[in-house]
Parts: structure tokens; C-alpha cells; sequence
């Protein structure tokens, strides 16, 4: 008999957060980036990203809820792709020796 392969269930997101973000508004190419965009204007543009996010009063909801699903581009939560690698792995580290099985 084949094994079967389930995925953990994530709990449904909530959106409300989303009402109040800074972002609200925003080009979205300020923060995912056009596609074949050079380094410089990355960083040019990731700062000014950043600069809103860190203004915004849902930025740890925003976080939360990139590091629970994953998502794999842009600027979230103030951080961006590698940035929250890093953090996921952080946080997997810290429950770990918590005891704790939990990401977010």
C-alpha cells in the first residue's frame, strides 16, 4: 500500500490587518521589484520599501504572516527574501530549544 502524504494543515489567514497597513495603496512594484532588475535599484528600491514598513502599525502581523506561509518574494514585515529566511530559521531555532514546534 502507497503512503500517502498529507500537509499540515495552515490555519485560514486573516486579512484585517491588512486595512491598516502602510503599504495600503502603494505601488506593489516598490515592493516585489520589476522583473530583470539590476542590484542598485534593488537596494534603492528595498530601502524605500523598508522606509514604509517601518511606519507601519500591522508590520509584525505582516511579518507573521510571510514567515507562516512561506512567501518566497518581496518585502514583507520590513524584510525581504533572505532576510526572512533568516528569521524563519532563527525562529525554528528558538522553538527548538524551547521544545516548541512552531515557525510563526
Amino acid at each position: 500500500m502507497s503512503q500517502v502524504r498529507r500537509q499540515t494543515a495552515r490555519p485560514r489567514p486573516s486579512w484585517g490587518w491588512q486595512d491598516d497597513a502602510a503599504c495600503r495603496g502603494e505601488d506593489l512594484v516598490l515592493f516585489f521589484g520589476p522583473d530583470g532588475e539590476r542590484q542598485p535599484e534593488r537596494d534603492i528600491r528595498e530601502r524605500k520599501a523598508k522606509a514604509i514598513c517601518g511606519q507601519c502599525p500591522v508590520r509584525a502581523e505582516c511579518l507573521d504572516y510571510a514567515l507562516s506561509r512561506p512567501e518566497k518574494y518581496g518585502t514583507w514585515g520590513g524584510l525581504n527574501e533572505d532576510e526572512r529566511a533568516s528569521e524563519r530559521r532563527r525562529r525554528m531555532r528558538r522553538a527548538a530549544s524551547a521544545g516548541i514546534s512552531a515557525v510563526a
